[in-house]
């Protein structure tokens, strides 16, 4: 470094250790034994990283970055990898031999972590120290493992080395290197007198035939072991045939004139099925050492700037807390009369004021309107000890220019698709009490009445925006003159699903939907509902929480990714925590995500993909599938292949998973201190140190996503710890839920009638 002028320079610097190690990171080795004839105390069972740097440190005129610590044989791997990218073997045949190779993360046990790949280091030249080459050994190798002593085995007649390291190697025998020619005659000579021999001409060709017999067998023991490690990749990758490169050195290889020759002939024989190339390596050690540094120093940079900015989508514990407090203030905004305009949290009565109790029986239709598709259901409801609840339904879809045109034209079509039910279910003449899932943000005054606030989920329909959805719905009935309905309830599906669960654990008061969108409600005290008159009991309260964060609430933790969501949205600046939890958004914000990383040149090595800059593209149902525990690298590549990333690599499906878990965490983190300043509103409500409770769960993302429920639970234990809460999932919160709410209607009804 004086030399060159750089002392005063702190460079990465890759540390070439070309002795048995353990490793434990990229720059942390502990030297199992010495080889090669040293023997320094104090350094075996070590870090000889360490070693370096308290070396470096007690000189205290320079300081270096030590990035990386390899071995010679990784070296010589990573130099021919520079030149041709299909290397992904290195193999070292000179003083001794050695092989390392690219494993499959799954397969290595001591390490933590099944993705991608890992250069294993074999020390293959330790290979029969267990007996496995007994039967193979000669006495020439039994005598050579217990001395060495190339003049000792010439006296025997030269006889063949065994052991891989005893049998490859140039260390122990000069006479490898003689070709079999005149000139090869007159080295074996010279050799042989340089030993204190006379040789006649018969002993000079004695003595290269014998080379030559060592040095074949040594080739062909190599071949047979690089034979193993190509059947290993070629299995690994499951494929029909394996292209692949060996980087070699070692001057056995570069200098013995027939070694290499007898080595390529061997290998492709034993390995048909694999096209191998053989690279040579030129000054493995130091320039392999500059490289896996190189490229070391490159991948924590880049992991670096991909945490940095992965880290402003992780939520701490105290900024979950705050989510959970600024919640806590807009629903009681939300409920008082004189902030409820401002609040961005409405918090809505349903006039819904008590979930089954069990005694609710007759026949309800249900109507099931939340999105594309549209359901009429029949439900039967029977107590006593044959307690049930028995459903028929017909599914029927709203075609896009219904959804765009006047509101007369989309409930006529609602009413036909009820006529249609009711004539395939032979009840046409009769008059059911009905249920009405609305799934729309409503204002009601009235258990069946509901004033729609706005259109969500692609619908526009004219004429319904500020009107009563359930009298649109009695006046289509009358024009069409076929049938009468009592429409007894409007529901939203958070409301059903929570009356859905309710039927079945008395303890459940609080719905929660986590699907293409998100909403909760749970039972509230009357005397805190201000927007309606009465102090007794409660009252199911929808809270519309999805606009959480419409006011503001939210800008300290959206990221530059949440707002080019919501700035290409149908509706910017609305339904800001919606956008962070919901299904509808994830995957929108994982591809901004991986969009940003591309054009950092740290994903898809800088190279963006049409397909991936259409909006839309990224499905959530990705995340889900990506996500799941099951799923191996080669599938989320085949998902991003589909993406239109067709070169994407093993450390790319590895990046987008991540970022995947990072935005699906934070979206359950989310939605769990939401529900924690909801259970402990209910708690403080009713004055308890300890609340026991039942949330019921409905919507694709929190039943399909692996993960999603476990989070969610983890960070409600976490913000709520004084109150117990079983999560259980719906089973159609929107159908049966819609009618359990007309049931438990009638049943107030009747008995205020007696």
């Amino acid at each position: 470094m004086e030399k060159l002028g750089i002392k005063d320079r702190k460079l990465p610097l890759g540390f070439t250790f070309s002795f048995p190690c353990k490793q434990t990171k990229i720059d942390e080795s502990f030297l199992v034994t010495w080889t090669k004839g040293f023997k320094c105390s104090g350094v075996e069972g070590k870090n000889v990283v360490d070693l370096l740097r308290k070396a470096i440190k007690k000189r205290g005129d320079f300081d270096i970055d030590i990035v990386a610590v390899i071995n010679d044989t990784v070296g010589t791997m990573m130099t021919c990898g520079y030149d041709d990218h299909r290397c992904e073997i290195g193999l070292i045949i000179g003083t001794g031999t050695n092989a390392c190779y690219m494993e499959e993360m799954r397969n290595l046990e001591l390490v933590d972590g099944d993705e991608g790949r890992m250069c294993v280091n074999m020390e293959w030249g330790a290979f029969g120290d267990d007996g496995a080459l007994d039967d193979l050994r000669t006495e020439f190798d039994k005598e050579i493992d217990s001395w060495w002593g190339v003049g000792r085995v010439f006296a025997h007649g030269a006889a063949p080395i065994l052991e891989l390291d005893t049998q490859v190697s140039g260390f122990y025998t000069d006479a490898h290197c003689m070709p079999r020619d005149k000139e090869g005659l007159l080295n074996a000579e010279k050799v042989l007198r340089d030993l204190g021999l006379d040789p006649t001409a018969e002993d000079c060709i004695a003595t290269q035939r014998v080379c030559q017999v060592v040095s074949m067998r040594a080739a062909h023991l190599c071949a047979a072991s690089l034979a193993a490690v190509l059947r290993q990749i070629r299995d690994n990758k499951a494929a029909e045939r394996l292209r692949t490169t060996i980087g070699v050195d070692g001057s056995v290889y570069k200098n013995q004139p027939h070694f290499a020759r007898r080595l390529h002939k061997m290998v492709r024989r034993l390995v048909p099925d694999c096209d191998v190339r053989f690279l040579r390596s030129e000054d493995c050690s130091g320039k392999g050492a500059a490289m896996v540094t190189a490229v070391a120093y490159r991948l924590a940079t880049q992991h670096a700037e991909r945490q940095h900015i992965l880290d402003t989508l992780r939520l701490s514990h105290e900024q979950l807390l705050e989510v959970k407090r600024r919640m806590s203030e807009e629903i009681c905004r939300g409920l008082a009369k004189e902030t409820h305009s401002t609040a961005s949290v409405k918090m809505l009565p349903t006039f819904v004021r008590s979930t089954p109790d069990g005694t609710e029986r007759g026949d309800f239709l249900a109507l099931d309107l939340g999105g594309t598709n549209f359901r009429v259901l029949l439900v039967k409801v029977r107590n006593g000890k044959r307690r049930s609840v028995e459903m028929h339904n017909k599914i029927y879809t709203i075609p896009q220019e219904i959804m765009h045109g006047t509101g007369d034209e989309l409930f006529d079509h609602i009413v036909h698709c009820i006529a249609d039910f009711l004539e395939y279910m032979g009840m046409k003449g009769g008059r059911l009490p009905l249920g009405f899932t609305f799934s729309f943000p409503c204002e009601q005054k009235k258990l069946d009445q509901g004033i729609l606030l706005r259109w969500t989920k692609g619908f526009r329909a004219t004429g319904c925006e500020g009107e009563d959805v359930v009298q649109l719905l009695k006046d289509a009935i009358h024009r069409q003159e076929e049938f009468d309905l009592d429409v007894v309830a409007l529901v939203n599906d958070a409301v059903g699903t929570m009356m859905t669960c309710g039927y079945e654990d008395l303890e459940c008061e609080v719905g929660l939907i986590v699907g293409t969108g998100t909403n909760a409600c749970y039972m509230e005290e009357m005397h805190n509902v201000e927007l309606v008159e009465g102090e007794e009991g409660r009252m199911c309260i929808n809270m519309e929480w999805g606009a959480f964060g419409d006011s503001g609430e939210l800008d300290d933790f959206c990221t530059e990714f949440d707002r080019a969501v919501d700035n290409s949205s149908a509706n910017p600046g609305k339904q800001r925590y919606e956008k962070m939890i919901s299904g509808m958004y994830l995957g929108e914000i994982v591809r901004n995500i991986l969009l940003d990383f591309t054009s950092k040149g740290l994903l898809f090595r800088g190279k963006l993909s049409e397909r991936l800059k259409t909006r839309g593209i990224f499905e959530t149902r990705f995340l889900s599938q990506i996500e799941s525990d099951r799923l191996a690298l080669r599938q989320v590549r085949s998902i991003l292949q589909h993406l239109g990333l067709t070169s994407s690599t093993c450390d790319d499906s590895i990046l987008v998973k991540e970022v995947c878990t990072v935005v699906a965490r934070r979206a359950a983190q989310l939605c769990g201190a939401g529900l924690a300043a909801v259970v402990d509103k209910i708690r403080q409500n009713r004055s308890l140190s300890h609340l026991r409770i039942t949330v019921g769960v409905d919507g694709t993302l929190y039943k399909l996503h692996p993960h999603f429920s476990s989070i969610m639970r983890e960070t409600l234990q976490d913000l709520a710890p004084n109150c117990e809460v079983t999560l259980v999932q719906s089973e159609d919160g929107s159908g049966k839920g819609a009618a359990l709410i007309t049931a438990v209607a009638c049943r107030i009804r009747d008995a205020g009638q007696h």
